[in-house]
């Protein structure tokens, strides 16, 4: 017979390219193209079988989307007219063997297992753009072609072929199981107009017992045992903008004009962050957009539609097994999906105003219309209008009844960062520029002129610093400009109880108004009434000195006064007696003066010291010099309280160790620096040291200038006008790029302690993550903090990175919150949905990013986790009863209802079967038991799986006959 190429013209131009003319041989026996047709299949067929899925993987096999164990290869196929394509599907495991099984609802799972309950299969479809065999002789040709090439190679694959429209999504299918027994397939879709019958679960029961018995059998009056299972897909409702408008006008009313989101829209809505401490700068978008929840129903056995009602009636708490999938925002994959408003995007406009702000010298110029460069910004850039100025500063000018919590939010490594506490006045400035406006350089100077003004109004007013503490001692680690914040407070206060001083001069002279001058200065009366005589215990103590140092200087004041009006025998400015010791000259009790307070200073005073001392050189005489005025208010005032004190009292209780006792340890030397005991011998053998005996020594010349004055006489050691002005001069004329530096650097702390703040539970992970950013902001904020960069553009771009990582954290860490809040009943829950999806998002901690790592999180999805019993109510508590606007939408048409949510999709699987033992004659038996789940003890002769809602319906029929 001649070979079948020179059959058709059009067969005979495929044949010219130099694939086909290079044969091994001409087979004769095939005597038509159909044939070879069959052949090409069963060559290809037998390839397959012969490298195995391992091999295949490695050949090149595809795998298949949103699934991880399923593969696939093609090839090519030519009929006489037409091109098709045949796809094998196969599964394995990790190890690269093939799997033994199915899983009847593995969500992974391809659409025709699900449909039929293969495993592995063959799917042959033509080459063209619907992909479907509209004319039926032609697929049950295709179908017997591929039935005929897998029983040759011995293969018991079933084969599948796409029939009908595309959006029905049908098919039809074989597979030989042997010799004797042969499945059929056969799929179809409703896609409208569902019946009615179909809809509940007797109906669906009878459509499949009427597969395998007589049409006119009255189902209601015969049992069938059939078996089933059922699988329910509930999702929580998805987010609606009209919702969203609808609850506006029921939940909040009018209070659109009072919210304090200067920066940002008006927030309307009771949302799920509001408490979360991040909610009074900005509303973060949830990041798990919803939940799905699979509930299945295990195989059982149904006799009757009765059974089946009872099934549409019963509650999801009473299935088997739950398993909940988290449904993440698209926003956490990729960033570009609208615009995103949180610390890390506007801490990156905060570092683009720092590159700006290089260009001029007072922040004025930024908003002064004579500044050429000021035009180009107001083309580009938009100030927020007077009233959101003026509710701004309001807001960082409210005066509360207490100081606020300086170490709320902070973090074991926030003191590293030289920047300023959560809740001071400078940190607070900084966080709302962050949202004045786009934070561009323009409105950051508005704000800070108005800022600057409100300062120097409290200040000219003798109004309390708001936010900032009026004691104790300045804090280096912190940026300059909260230093100076904290002085400035200091003189305020001090200067006002100058005020309060000279008001009670005044009211002293005229006695009808004492009871006025009480009234008006409360404070001060609050002191008077103190009881003196735990006063005067307190002052005979041994360690006086040290006491009596950390004092108000006015307390101390207020309490001489009482003193000196109880007891006359007390001297003045005196604090009492010191133990002991003893006047070395006239053999009287030595007395603690009260004693100035040093001299409060901010780091650059500090440095402007350091340079006076360079500039004079010698190191040993240079401190006394500057010391000089301390030195010389605790002598007159060590003179005041023991007029008939000599130098040497004065160095035996100011600087003991330049003492040198003559004689063995007393009591003096084991009681302290400041006590003489009492089993002395006067008067004590001892002398000064070296460094007070030298000739010409500063401080025995400044004790013979210093008066005798106490410490209320004398002149403050730290002018409050003085310095208050030089405070309030330079927040005036402060250069840009040094307020910028300083705000960047404030403005990141502030940020990560307010996330610091974030409550989520035992997640180890985020803990160890915000110690990362804690320590990454460090070194990278470390250039700021020299007072000349030495390359601008480097410190820019390395900011901008870190940016990235800090959005990066706090994405996480909005998540862990979210997560936090919704499972705090189910701790368990918590940590594995976190622990899958830090394991997935993994974000960069270093200072690089790459666009493919960002890329591969544009398609995150965490796995789904099962939910034990005790954990139900907890993810049931997830899906609220539907609102009126949103029950209106739905169509509740089926049972088993949660929470009044309806399932989105049901899928049942409804199966019977034969004894297997029966009339196998040349296949085996273990073959037969392998393609179906019932170990071996029946074969599955009907299969129906049924998918779909009220509104759409798809049904999977298989058949197994003896043919």
């Amino acid at each position: 017979m001649a070979s079948t190429s020179k059959f058709n013209p059009l067969e005979e131009e495929d044949d010219d390219d130099v694939e086909e003319e290079v044969q091994h041989f001409d087979d004769f026996t095939l005597a038509s193209s159909w044939e070879r047709f069959i052949s090409d299949i069963e060559a290809t067929c037998r390839q397959w079988l012969a490298n195995g899925p391992k091999n295949l993987v490695e050949k090149g096999a595809v795998a298949v989307e949103d699934s991880k164990n399923l593969f696939t290869v093609k090839h090519e196929l030519k009929d006489v007219s037409k091109s098709y394509c045949m796809e094998f599907y196969f599964l394995i495991d990790n190890g690269g063997s093939q799997q033994a099984g199915l899983d009847n609802w593995n969500s992974n799972s391809h659409d025709l297992q699900l449909c039929f309950g293969v495993k592995d299969f063959l799917l042959i479809a033509p080459q063209s753009a619907s992909g479907v065999l509209l004319d039926t002789p032609e697929s049950s040709k295709l179908l017997s072609a591929v039935a005929i090439a897998l029983s040759n190679c011995g293969s018991l694959w079933p084969a599948f072929v796409p029939v009908h429209d595309p959006s029905r999504k049908a098919y039809i299918g074989i597979q030989n199981m042997g010799t004797v027994f042969t499945r059929r397939f056969e799929a179809d879709r409703i896609g409208s107009q569902v019946p009615v019958k179909l809809m509940h679960l007797e109906g669906l029961y009878e459509l499949f017992v009427s597969k395998f018995v007589y049409s006119g059998v009255d189902f209601s009056m015969h049992n069938f045992k059939v078996h089933f299972m059922m699988r329910l897909t509930y999702q929580t409702f998805p987010y609606d903008e009209e919702d969203d408008e609808d609850d506006m006008d029921e939940l909040m009313g009018d209070k659109a004009d009072t919210t304090e989101n200067s920066g940002s829209e008006s927030r309307n809505k009771v949302l799920w962050d509001d408490d979360c401490p991040w909610s009074e700068w900005y509303s973060a978008e949830d990041p798990l957009r919803g939940f799905e929840l699979v509930v299945t129903w295990a195989d059982r056995t149904v006799e009757s539609t009765l059974e089946m009602a009872e099934l549409e009636n019963a509650s999801p708490h009473d299935a088997e097994k739950w398993i909940m999938h988290p449904i993440l925002s698209p926003y956490l994959g990729d960033p570009s999906l609208g615009k995103r408003i949180d610390f890390a995007s506007q801490l990156l406009c905060l570092v683009e105003a720092l590159d700006t702000s290089f260009t001029a010298q007072f922040m004025e110029d930024f908003v002064s219309v004579e500044n050429p460069s000021s035009e180009n910004l107001k083309t580009s850039v938009v100030i927020p209008p007077p009233s959101v100025l003026d509710r701004v500063i309001k807001d960082l000018f409210r005066e509360g009844s207490k100081l606020p919590d300086f170490t709320k939010g902070e973090h074991k490594f926030s003191r590293a960062l030289k920047a300023a506490p959560l809740e001071s006045l400078f940190t607070q400035f900084c966080l709302h520029s962050l949202w004045f406006g786009n934070c561009n350089i323009r409105a950051i100077a508005f704000l800070w002129i108005e800022f600057v003004r409100e300062v120097r109004w409290c200040w000219e007013e003798t109004q309390p610093l708001p936010k900032m503490p009026f004691d104790g001692s300045i804090d280096l680690s912190t940026c300059l400009i909260n230093q100076k914040l904290h002085l400035l407070a200091i003189c305020i206060e001090k200067k006002r109880e100058m005020n309060e001083e000279f008001l009670d001069c005044i009211g002293s002279d005229d006695s009808s108004d004492a009871s006025v001058s009480m009234e008006e200065n409360h404070k001060v009366d609050k002191r008077r009434n103190k009881s003196s005589e735990a006063d005067l215990q307190r002052k005979r103590d041994s360690s006086i000195a040290e006491y009596t140092s950390n004092r108000p200087r006015f307390e101390r004041k207020t309490e001489r006064t009482n003193s000196e009006n109880q007891s006359p025998t007390f001297r003045r400015g005196s604090a009492g007696p010191v133990g002991t010791m003893m006047l070395l000259k006239s053999h009287q009790r030595l007395h603690a003066p009260f004693t100035q307070d040093p001299p409060l200073m901010t780091e650059d005073m500090h440095e402007e010291r350091l340079q006076a001392v360079e500039a004079f050189g010698d190191s040993l005489n240079v401190p006394g010099q500057l010391e000089k005025d301390i030195l010389l208010s605790d002598m007159s005032a060590f003179k005041a309280a023991n007029p008939e004190a000599v130098f040497e009292d004065f160095i035996r209780w100011h600087s003991p160790g330049d003492w040198e006792s003559l004689e063995p340890k007393t009591s003096e030397t084991s009681a302290g620096p400041i006590t003489e005991g009492s089993k002395d011998k006067w008067p004590p053998c001892g002398r000064l040291s070296q460094r007070m005996s030298d000739q010409g020594n500063l401080w025995r010349k400044s004790w013979n200038d210093a008066p005798a004055l106490q410490a209320d006489d004398q002149k403050p050691l730290l002018d409050p006008n003085r310095e208050g002005e030089k405070i309030v001069h330079y927040l005036e004329t402060v250069r840009p790029d040094q307020l910028l530096e300083q705000m960047v650097c404030t403005a990141f702390r502030g940020s990560a302690d307010t996330l610091n703040l974030t409550k989520f539970g035992n997640m180890r992970q985020m803990t160890s993550k915000l110690e990362q950013l804690y320590l990454i902001i460090k070194s990278t904020l470390g250039a700021l903090q020299r007072n000349n960069l030495p390359d601008k553009g480097k410190t820019v771009k390395d900011l901008k990175r870190l940016c990235v990582v800090f959005e990066n954290v706090e994405k996480l860490v909005t998540v862990a919150a979210s997560i936090h809040r919704k499972f705090l009943d189910a701790s368990r829950l918590a940590q594995v949905i976190f622990n899958d999806f830090y394991t997935i998002y993994s974000p960069t901690m270093g200072m690089n990013s790459n666009e493919e790592e960002n890329k591969s999180r544009t398609e995150m999805e965490v796995s789904r986790q099962e939910v034990s019993l005790r954990e139900r109510q907890v993810v049931s508590n997830l899906f609220a009863p539907p609102s009126a606007n949103q029950s209106w939408r739905k169509v509740l048409s089926m049972g088993n209802l949660l929470n009044g949510h309806e399932p989105i999709l049901r899928e049942i699987i409804f199966s019977t079967g034969d004894d297997v033992n029966n009339g196998i004659h040349y296949a085996a038996a273990a073959d037969v038991a392998a393609t179906n789940y019932r170990k071996g003890e029946e074969i599955e002769t009907h299969r129906m799986y049924v998918s779909g809602t009220s509104n759409d319906l798809r049904v999977g029929l298989s058949v197994t006959s003896c043919d």
